[in-house]
């Protein structure tokens, strides 16, 4: 004859989680950081481009920034293409680096970022000479320096030749 089971709040068989001894555990968060480095010392991440296969490398320790992107074959599969670091996209001082891909539907870039400093800098491929090209690595002014389009009447940027080719924006040309 079938009889139900009664659970009481002493019974044997209720679901609980296991005890873990105080040992366990700061071995369980120690170990966090070496499951963090078992991942590699690579980030990918796509470039943002709805029409575009591409993904970007990027050594996490050195910042150097590579690219690989799927072209097409008539007679095969197709064929993986990669594009090796150019200027500015080679090792950097030594830091703790990510890749950021922005939102803009049509960008074929990605940011280079480096956590440790802030500092970032913009990435793309080259086609014309199959290389990863990267700008300066660059962060925000210190406190009280002038920024922006305000900056252009102290002189153009370190590393341009003049004031910025992007119009101001909400202006009519």
């Amino acid at each position: 004859m079938f009889r139900p089971m009664r659970f009481t709040s002493r019974s044997p068989s209720r679901h609980s989680l296991p005890r873990l001894s105080p040992c366990l555990l700061i071995a369980a968060l120690l170990g966090l950081p070496v499951a963090a480095e078992a991942a590699g010392p690579y980030e990918f991440v796509a470039a943002p481009a709805v029409d575009l296969n591409r993904i970007y490398r990027i050594d996490r320790a050195n910042g150097e920034v590579t690219s690989c992107q799927y072209g097409l074959r008539d007679d095969s599969v197709g064929v993986t293409l990669c594009f090796a670091a150019g200027e500015g996209a080679g090792p950097q001082t030594p830091g703790e680096y990510g890749l950021i891909a922005s939102r803009h539907a049509r960008e074929s870039g990605i940011y280079r970022v480096n956590y440790r400093t802030g500092e970032t800098s913009a990435c793309y491929v080259q086609i014309r000479q199959e290389l990863v090209v990267c700008t300066e690595q660059a962060g925000p002014p210190p406190a009280g320096t002038a920024s922006g389009a305000g900056a252009a009447a102290t002189g153009p940027a370190p590393g341009r030749a003049g004031p910025s080719a992007t119009p101001p924006q909400g202006t009519r040309p």
